[in-house]
């Protein structure tokens, strides 16, 4: 057996649905094992786990500002790194 991480979300009726397809396998049964967190664990948060729509969306309006002429010049940006 090969082993696939992917993370999901467990709905108030037992149902698991994943955050993202499982690809490049044929479909088949499988075994499924979840991990839930401890209760005194704090839930983490992937720094990755940004829904795709809303990076594609992030990624539509950075274009159309570049489009529009509305950016800045690199050294600004380095002098608000900087300056944090």
């Amino acid at each position: 057996m090969k082993a696939v991480e992917v993370t999901g979300t467990l709905d108030e009726k037992g149902q698991l649905y994943l955050d993202r397809p499982i690809e490049k396998f044929p479909p088949s049964r499988v075994r499924v094992i979840v991990l839930f967190p401890e209760v005194t664990e704090e839930i983490e948060t992937d720094p990755d786990d940004t829904p795709i729509e809303e990076i594609k969306a992030s990624l539509r309006r950075a274009l159309q500002e570049a489009k529009s002429g509305q950016t800045r010049p690199i050294s600004e940006l380095w002098e608000r790194i900087d300056g944090e």
